[in-house]
């Protein structure tokens, strides 16, 4: 190559550069502007019932009559969401298949060695859905009496009280490790395949208290079968006012909120998830979707991609932090 191409390639590089990127941000664009023009499919890791399930159908809905397209929740239980992760992360990054992410997602990066894809470079948070507590309950006939009630019987007899969770490495099951952990407790946490397994159990008491998210507990706490004695969160929970937060009742430092949200395959184009974000957080305030929320113990409440994509970051960092401090075996 002569010096005089060389120069000739050296002026025009720049020119090129500009206009491929032009060109790119045309194609996404007009993408975008022809977006949706088939079905969407919002991929859920867990069985259909329960309160990822009922989240995620009550928006799919709403964005379905907003988009003009078909909103299809898609369920794909696996433990920690695995299965329903990878199914999105291997997706094409055209807006046509989210996921239902969620704080056990946090969870899972911070106890699995191995995961078949990376939940903060492999995905592009959209927008958060709800917000809701992990709950300390005990059953109706239970002699315990408070939060600091059974911290004192489970120091003073450890194989005695025992701490009942939905799943290994769960986050109800990390929710009940952190408060072990703050308590300064020697006691068993007891891992049960599903909540009516683990309900069961608490009646039965072969465990002592249960930690479990909120919405399945809301029946038996209403109908009087089990107590709630705090929540998770570092604020009292609405439809419960009476009921205390843990860091109310003692565990200083106790401060535990479950979400969930939508992302989408990274490299999906920007006004892409832009438009989604905007349809989710117009569902999100609409009075019927902020009622049946808060019926099962959510807080229905959106925000931007960068909100979502801070909280993820900043669970997962607290998730290993606990890992670390407990010393327990990532799987």
């Amino acid at each position: 190559m002569t010096s005089s191409t060389r120069t000739l390639w050296a002026c025009l590089a720049p020119w090129m550069l500009s206009v491929g990127l032009m060109v790119g941000a045309t194609g996404a664009q007009a993408q975008a502007n022809n977006y949706p023009n088939k079905p969407i499919r919002l991929v859920v890791g867990y069985a259909p019932g329960g309160v990822a399930d009922i989240t995620a159908r009550m928006v799919a809905q709403k964005l379905s009559d907003a988009m003009g397209q078909q909103v299809v929740v898609d369920n794909k239980p696996s433990a920690g969401g695995i299965v329903a992760g990878e199914t999105v992360a291997k997706a094409d990054p055209d807006g046509y298949t989210l996921l239902h992410m969620n704080y056990g997602n946090a969870v899972s990066a911070a106890m699995f060695n191995k995961m078949p894809y990376d939940i903060k470079r492999d995905f592009l948070p959209i927008s958060a859905m709800g917000f809701f507590d992990v709950v300390m309950l005990v059953d109706k006939s239970s002699d315990i009496q408070s939060v600091q009630d059974f911290i004192a019987k489970a120091k003073a007899n450890p194989e005695k009280y025992n701490i009942g969770t939905v799943s290994l490495g769960s986050g109800q099951h990390m929710s009940a490790v952190l408060f072990k952990s703050l308590a300064g407790l020697n006691t068993t946490i007891v891992p049960y395949r599903t909540t009516p397994s683990l309900m069961l159990a608490l009646k039965s008491k072969d465990i002592s208290v249960v930690f479990e998210i909120i919405s399945p507990a809301m029946p038996l706490i209403r109908s009087g079968e089990i107590k709630a004695m705090a929540v998770s969160s570092g604020t009292r929970f609405r439809g419960l006012p009476e009921v205390p937060t843990l860091a109310e009742s003692g565990v200083k430092g106790y401060n535990v909120t479950a979400w969930n949200g939508v992302a989408a395959p990274a490299k999906t184009p920007r006004p892409i998830i832009e438009r989604l974000n905007k349809e989710i957080n117009a569902a999100l305030a609409l009075p019927d979707v902020r009622s049946k929320f808060q019926e099962v113990g959510i807080d229905a409440r959106g925000g931007t991609p960068e909100e979502l994509r801070d909280i993820l970051s900043s669970e997962i960092d607290k998730w290993n932090n606990l890992v670390t401090t407990m010393k327990l075996e990532r799987q």
